[in-house]
């Protein structure tokens, strides 16, 4: 019983994790809208999911890549680069300038992304709360 509510709880921890940083991901695609030449990325959260798990619970850290594209960048916050293997997202119209962010596209799934990661967090709390009403007995 223990490995199933601790496996639950990391997986997750793992799921948060990957939605933060789809955030940012997402995030860096609206800031850049006007960027000229820039192209949209993002990553597909169900694989990076599954490779974060498949291994009986390895920590989602592990599932992915270092993003350093230079020896002599500094690391992210915390002192880790957690990031997936970025994909370039295909523009459904082409801009003059070469910019292939789509503002409506990248708010939606903004928006979807914070939803789930909303839930997420709800649940992942849900849980800690249940176990801690098992252990105190309240």
């Amino acid at each position: 019983m223990t490995n199933g509510v601790i496996g639950s709880i990391d997986f997750q921890a793992q799921a948060l994790q990957l939605q933060a940083e789809r955030g940012r991901v997402l995030a860096s695609n609206i800031a850049n809208a006007d960027t000229p030449n820039y192209k949209a990325r993002d990553f597909d959260f169900q694989k990076a999911l599954a490779v974060a798990t498949a291994n009986g619970g390895a920590s989602a850290k592990a599932a992915v890549k270092p993003v350093r594209t230079n020896a002599a960048h500094l690391a992210g916050p915390g002192g880790t680069d957690i990031s997936p293997p970025l994909l370039y997202r295909a523009p459904l119209q082409s801009a003059v300038d070469g910019n292939t962010v789509d503002l409506d596209v990248e708010r939606a799934n903004f928006a979807e992304n914070s939803v789930r990661y909303e839930a997420t967090l709800r649940f992942l709390n849900g849980q800690i709360k249940e176990m801690m009403t098992a252990i105190n007995g309240q």
